[in-house]
């Protein structure tokens, strides 16, 4: 009678090769940078899912398991660098670099968040909120202490102003406002952003 290996003709643990682990954490944190670097370099529509994961050198359904898609994964860059408050609009520098990047970049979730909701509500709540402590909340806190009369509503104002420029811009349907330098615009927004007193 011809018996099988048994048990005791396994190899040892110590013997086996290793089984190849997946680094989770590092996985997120490679899909996390590839991400932050495309959307800064070619914005949120033109980055796919696909490209991301192949900068990463990681497989592109991670974003899904990981993030919950492209929309949570970009939100989640946002995450990135929040060593300090950001500038309010009404900065020179900020409101520059806002629509410079805008129209290099076109708009991402966040100015879409102010006008109209996305299909998942977590990411229209998680982008709402961005867009509160980014853009709505510094320029409260200046109109704030400034003792301007209603600073909520009046910073909520300039933000929607802000975010139809920047959305009237990327859609070409204004031809003098999509024509114009970035200069020109920062200043004529920015002295709309200036309250009358």
């Amino acid at each position: 009678m011809t018996v099988g290996p048994g048990a005791g003709d396994r190899p040892a643990a110590a013997e086996r090769p290793p089984a190849r682990r997946r680094d989770a954490s590092r996985s997120r944190e490679l899909l996390l940078t590839a991400a932050n670097d495309l959307f800064t370099e070619r914005g949120y529509d033109r980055s796919t899912t696909r490209e991301i994961g192949d900068r990463a050198g990681v497989d592109p359904a991670l974003i899904a398991r990981y993030f919950g898609g492209k929309a949570q994964l970009y939100l989640a860059t946002l995450q990135l660098d929040q060593s300090s408050s950001p500038a309010d609009l009404v900065e020179p520098g900020r409101l520059h670099a806002l629509l410079a990047g805008a129209a290099r970049r076109g708009p991402g979730p966040i100015p879409r968040a102010a006008v109209a909701a996305h299909e998942d509500p977590a990411v229209q709540a998680a982008a709402t909120e961005a867009l509160h402590q980014r853009l709505v909340d510094p320029l409260c806190d200046r109109f704030t202490r400034e003792g301007v009369d209603r600073p909520q509503l009046r910073a909520e104002l300039c933000v929607a102003a802000f975010v139809g420029v920047v959305l009237s811009r990327s859609s070409g349907t204004l031809q003098a406002l999509t024509e114009a330098g970035t200069d020109e615009v920062v200043a004529l927004v920015q002295d709309m952003f200036t309250p009358r007193r």
